[in-house]
C-alpha cells in the first residue's frame, strides 16, 4: 500500500469538505477524535446510527485517536492517576474518567477500523523523571487497551513515548512490541519536542518495530518531513496543517515544470520554490497577499483549474465560506498527491 496521509476529521467531517469531496481528491482513509466524539454527539447515538462509518457516510477505513492528546492539551482541567484520566469539559465543567478500557470501549461503539491505545503525553520541555514516569504509565495502559479489546476486527496500535531520550524511546518501543500489536505509532514529536530532534527520534525508534507491521508518525508534518520519515521507514501520517493553513488562506502548490500539478516554473517563483521529490518543487503562498487581487493563473493546474488565484483572494478578502472550501481542496489535493508521488517512487525505487 505505501506511506499514506489521514486527512484530520476530528468531529466526523474534514472541516469544510464533504466526504464524496475526499473521496474526489483520493484520501484512503481519515482520522477521528475518540474525546471529541465522547463528548458530541456521544458514541451511543454513533452506535445506534450503526456505527461512525454510516454515521458520516464514509466507506473507507477510519482511525480514531484515544483521546491521550487531548487530555494532555486540557493540563488546567485535568488529572491523571494509574486508573485513568479525569477531566472537566471546558465548555459546561461536566466531569468525566476516561480509562484505558473506556476509550477501547467508545472506539468499539464507534465501528472504528484502527484504535488506538490511550497514551500519557508528555510536553517539552520535561525532566527525564517525568518522561519515564509517563512512558511507563503508556506501556501499562498499553497492556489494559490491548486485554479489554473485544473484536479483532478492529485493529489496535502502541504509541511509542519516550520524548527525546534515547533510552526511553528503546524501553518504550520492546515493551509494546513484546505485547504485540496490529501496528506502532510514534507520539510526542509534534508537540513541543524541537523539529530537529525528529530525525534522531526516528532513527532510534523505527528499527526496534517491526517491519511487516504498519509505523506511524502522529501529528507531522511538513512536506519535507513526511519525505524524511518516509525514508526512514513510516508509512502512516497526519496533520492539521493542510486544512488548518488552507483557513487562513496559506497555500501548498507545486511549482515544478514537469509532471502533475504544474503551478509555476522554480525560475519564475525563484527563492520561494523548494525541492521535494525529484525534479519537482512545491511553494506555499499566502492568498490573501495584495499580489494575488490580479492574477488571473489558475489557483493550481489539477482540481482547481478552473479558478484562478485572484477569484479566490476575492473569496478570503470578502470572508466567502467558499474561499476555505477551495483553499482546502487544493491543499488536501497537494498532500495526497504528494503521497501518490511517494508510492511511485518507492515502486520505482527513486525514492
Amino acid at each position: 500500500m505505501g506511506p499514506f496521509f489521514m486527512p484530520i476529521a476530528t468531529y466526523g467531517a474534514v472541516k469544510n469538505l464533504d466526504t464524496a469531496e475526499l473521496k474526489s481528491l483520493g484520501a484512503q482513509i481519515i482520522l477521528s477524535n475518540t474525546y471529541h466524539l465522547m463528548l458530541a454527539p456521544g458514541e451511543k447515538i454513533i452506535k445506534r446510527a450503526d456505527g461512525l462509518h454510516k454515521f458520516i457516510n464514509w466507506s473507507g477505513p477510519i482511525l480514531t485517536d484515544s483521546g491521550g492528546f487531548q487530555v494532555f492539551s486540557l493540563a488546567q482541567h485535568r488529572k491523571i492517576r494509574e486508573k485513568g484520566v479525569t477531566f472537566a469539559d471546558p465548555k459546561n465543567g461536566n466531569k468525566y474518567l476516561l480509562t484505558p478500557e473506556k476509550s477501547i470501549k467508545i472506539q468499539t461503539d464507534l465501528g472504528v477500523d484502527i484504535a488506538m491505545v490511550l497514551d500519557e503525553v508528555v510536553g517539552y520541555p520535561a525532566s527525564k523523571k517525568m518522561v519515564k514516569e509517563a512512558m511507563n504509565r503508556t506501556t501499562r495502559w498499553a497492556k489494559r487497551s490491548k486485554e479489554a479489546r473485544q473484536s479483532k476486527k478492529m485493529k489496535l496500535f502502541g504509541i511509542v513515548q519516550g520524548g527525546i531520550y534515547k533510552d526511553l524511546r528503546l524501553t518504550s518501543a520492546n515493551g509494546l512490541v513484546k505485547l504485540d500489536f496490529d501496528g506502532y505509532a510514534i507520539g510526542g514529536v509534534a508537540v513541543g519536542e524541537p523539529r530537529n530532534k525528529m530525525k534522531h527520534i526516528l532513527s532510534w525508534t523505527v528499527h526496534e518495530l517491526p517491519e511487516n507491521k504498519p509505523r506511524y508518525l502522529m501529528g507531522l508534518g511538513r512536506p519535507e518531513e513526511i519525505i524524511q520519515a518516509v525514508k526512514q521507514g513510516i508509512d502512516m501520517f497526519d496533520c492539521v496543517i493542510p486544512t488548518r493553513e488552507a483557513r487562513h488562506g496559506r497555500l501548498y502548490l507545486w511549482t515544478n515544470t514537469h509532471g502533475r500539478g504544474v503551478s509555476v516554473s522554480p525560475s519564475r517563483s525563484g527563492k520561494d520554490a523548494r525541492p521535494i521529490l525529484r525534479g519537482k518543487f512545491y511553494q506555499t503562498i499566502n492568498i490573501t497577499n495584495a499580489k494575488f487581487a490580479k492574477d488571473l493563473k489558475p489557483i493550481n493546474q489539477t482540481n482547481l483549474k478552473q479558478y484562478s488565484k485572484a477569484y479566490l483572494h476575492h473569496l478570503f478578502k470578502t470572508s466567502e465560506p467558499l474561499g476555505m472550501r477551495l483553499a482546502t481542496l487544493s491543499n488536501l489535493n497537494f498532500y495526497l498527491t504528494l503521497m501518490s508521488e511517494l508510492r511511485q517512487a518507492i515502486k520505482n525505487n527513486k525514492l
